[in-house]
């Protein structure tokens, strides 16, 4: 008689995983950092910037610690460009230290 041992929950990489940790290894994946790291930069963005700057500028991806922003002006890149100390000191407190080191800003016209 052969003796079969079950494996326990999480051993047989068929068991369910929470959606969270699949989202994390795909973030990680693509040069990201946690899901839950972006899910927080991008929800919290207005309180981060002020409304007045959200207005004009949105987060678009982070990859491999540089925040792509997305503005509809010119004029509004120029004034991303020279906060970008402040905004990396901002990012930081809600991202954690160092995720975000860099800032890209591009332009696009709605």
């Amino acid at each position: 008689m052969v003796s079969a041992v079950l494996p326990l929950p999480g051993e047989s990489g068929h068991d369910p995983r929470p959606v969270a940790d699949s989202l994390d290894r795909v973030s990680r994946s693509l040069g990201g950092p946690p899901a839950t790291v972006l899910a927080r930069l991008f929800s919290s963005w207005t309180e981060l910037v002020g409304e007045a700057v959200a207005a004009h500028a949105r987060p678009r991806a982070l990859r491999r610690g540089v925040l792509v922003l997305v503005v509809d002006e010119p004029a509004w890149a120029t004034q991303l460009r020279w906060l970008e100390a402040r905004l990396l000191e901002r990012v930081g407190e809600v991202a954690g230290e160092g995720v975000v080191t860099a800032i890209e800003v591009r332009v696009e016209r709605p």
